[in-house]
């Protein structure tokens, strides 16, 4: 297993590491046996997220006695000093640990990030715990471009995660700029949400790009570690056929594929546009319709509301038919 720096934080963690969303279609147990087989494998990074449900819990069950074989990274969706306060308490009690090494700022709009550092905002509450010892690095986790640019210049961001992948290289240039910045990179969606079913030719396209601190994959089986495994000890570069099979993919999902650049936004009727393919995405691609359609339900606006203006597609830059892929997802939720 190759090594990095997670660039300012200057925590040596694995090439890849261990994505937690998925271990929620699993149980405890199962958790526990992919736990040992991580630490025999070198793979020393999980990252998980109080939004996940159950999966802080089964980690902290798993991880009793090798608690210090790993560094463990979970996030907040709070804005606000209280309510961050409440649920890196919350963390550290699922976790059954002392200390969490990174805790991130759970995927803020550009307008979240602003409440985020002002005073009362969550920032605050981030900033006593890594005093009090509770953690020991900061980052934020983003969707949107915009966001990935404001992050960039927050002195107190030592880590961006952000999607990255075969078909989604939206940040690349931004990538290179945490590299040039000493910010740690960590890459999710290296699938693009299981849309890329060539799992070793995506993680193999992750890894090729230096300015990939770590690369987090889901996975909830020891097929899954042992295949994502293979394809980043294979440090061959890039093969003329493999960078084919990389653009055929391009245009397969190219025309049907939402990026979440979110160009589109805003909608004249106040859909969510990107979020709705999020969890679509979730819905038809993770196995978790459950979680998919909690999220999708506390959506103010759902797909259905649609009233095919088209406002949003002339904005698409990668010109998705939006109306139809809205009506797409409405059908799948039934709403």
């Amino acid at each position: 297993m190759e090594y990095r720096v997670l660039g300012k934080t200057g925590l040596n963690i694995s090439r890849m590491g261990f994505g937690g969303i998925p271990i929620q279609r699993i149980d405890a147990e199962g958790t526990k046996v992919l736990m040992h087989k991580l630490v025999e494998a070198g793979v020393n990074y999980i990252d998980t997220a109080r939004g996940y449900t159950v999966s802080e819990q089964y980690l902290g069950y798993a991880l009793e006695g090798i608690r210090d074989k790993f560094i463990l990274a979970t996030k907040s969706m709070a804005r606000t000093r209280e309510a961050m306060a409440k649920d890196i308490d919350i963390s550290l009690s699922n976790l059954k640990t002392d200390y969490i090494d990174l805790y991130q700022v759970h995927n803020p709009t550009a307008e979240q990030l602003e409440a985020v550092c002002a005073p009362g905002g969550a920032l605050e509450a981030l900033l006593e715990a890594k005093e009090a010892g509770k953690i020991g690095h900061i980052g934020v986790t983003i969707h949107h471009v915009e966001v990935f640019r404001m992050a960039l210049e927050l002195p107190w961001v030592e880590t961006i995660m952000f999607p990255y992948n075969i078909v989604e290289t939206q940040g690349e240039d931004l990538i290179a700029k945490c590299t040039e910045k000493n910010i740690g990179f960590i890459d999710m969606k290296p699938l693009a949400g299981g849309a890329i079913e060539d799992a070793t030719l995506a993680m193999r396209y992750v890894c090729a790009n230096p300015n990939v601190s770590v690369v987090i994959p889901g996975m909830a089986d020891i097929a899954e570690l042992e295949q994502n495994l293979a394809a980043v000890n294979d440090t061959a570069p890039l093969s003329a056929g493999e960078k084919e099979k990389m653009e055929a993919i391009r245009k397969s999902l190219g025309t049907q594929f939402c990026r979440r650049c979110n160009y589109c936004a805003p909608c004249t009727v106040g859909i969510p546009i990107s979020a709705v393919f999020l969890f679509q995405g979730y819905l038809e691609r993770y196995g978790l319709q459950g979680w998919a359609k909690d999220r999708y339900a506390a959506l103010n606006v759902k797909a259905s509301a649609c009233i095919e203006c088209g406002a949003c597609e002339p904005r698409c830059p990668y010109n998705l038919p939006i109306r139809q892929m809205l009506k797409k997802a409405a059908e799948g939720f039934g709403e």
